[in-house]
């Protein structure tokens, strides 16, 4: 009789009791309690408060920046990432290593030093001033202070894919005469595709959820540039805790849909590729 190999890992039972107790210290209970304050609404009242006009601006305002941000990233990321897997150049590691900076960097910290680059008298800012271009405390702001925040998930989302991609097919296709725009869209896109659409994905949540480098950018005007994590905090400011809740259930609820696509995007593209191998 075979001695049985113990596992290295605990046992199914130990190792869900830990996922399902971290889980729910970080996850389930403070969601919960977004119900419990939400509860204490009646459901007319919450309709009253996720549409009063200020907040119905403050979630177009978030929404079409977000998106604005996330699909700028998902071009902008693919590229960079395309550069630094294809090509080597001097500085690469340095730049492979910047694109973790808006991780480490303190989101108050980047929100001052973009504020204070794309003002009127700032650098950028003064450039594009000349041309009648506002960035700063603008929409346009907004979204770059996103793209920021936002561009890392695509990048480290695509990067390992172009680095496990068989060359072998796009170099058969140009060896049969197929054009590199041709061997682009229908050899090389479609492998980066169900990465791409997980990192913009991420991203737009990212972007969505973001308060900190966002709020010194945006000029917070009522109506225009005031985004909703900053319509919930002023809320909390003034101890509505249920009309925070309320409107927090909201982007709470927009985000879970978003992750809950990116993961179906995955499950579809691994069953795909179980299918190819099998």
């Amino acid at each position: 009789m075979k001695k049985r190999n113990k596992p290295v890992i605990p046992g199914f039972g130990l190792s869900m009791g830990i996922t399902i107790s971290i889980l729910s210290l970080v996850v389930l209970i403070p969601l919960a309690s977004l119900v419990v304050y939400t509860a204490k609404l009646s459901f007319k009242d919450i309709i009253e408060t996720i549409t009063r006009a200020r907040v119905l601006a403050s979630f177009y305002t978030s929404f079409v920046c977000a998106f604005a941000a996330a699909v700028i990233n998902g071009i902008m990321g693919t590229i960079l990432a395309w550069v630094l897997v294809k090509y080597d150049f001097p500085g690469k590691r340095l730049m492979d290593g910047v694109i973790e900076l808006p991780f480490a960097l303190p989101t108050a910290v980047a929100g001052i030093a973009l504020t204070s680059l794309t003002s009127d008298s700032g650098i950028v800012g003064s450039f594009f001033a000349g041309f009648g271009i506002k960035i700063a405390y603008t929409r346009i702001g907004i979204t770059v202070a996103m793209i920021f925040v936002g561009i890392p998930f695509v990048v480290r989302s695509v990067q390992p894919v172009l680095e496990k991609m068989d060359n072998s097919y796009s170099e058969a296709a140009g060896v049969l005469g197929a054009k590199k725009t041709t061997i682009f869209w229908k050899v090389i896109f479609p492998e980066l595709k169900p990465a791409i659409f997980a990192g913009t994905g991420l991203a737009f949540g990212r972007c969505l959820g973001e308060y900190g480098s966002v709020v010194f950018i945006a000029g917070n005007k009522p109506y225009y540039t005031e985004i909703t994590p900053l319509v919930i905090m002023s809320e909390l400011q003034e101890f509505d805790y249920s009309s925070a809740t309320a409107i927090a259930l909201v982007m709470l609820a927009v985000s879970f849909f978003i992750l809950f696509l990116n993961s179906m995007i995955q499950q579809r593209n691994a069953r795909i590729l179980r299918g190819g191998n099998a």
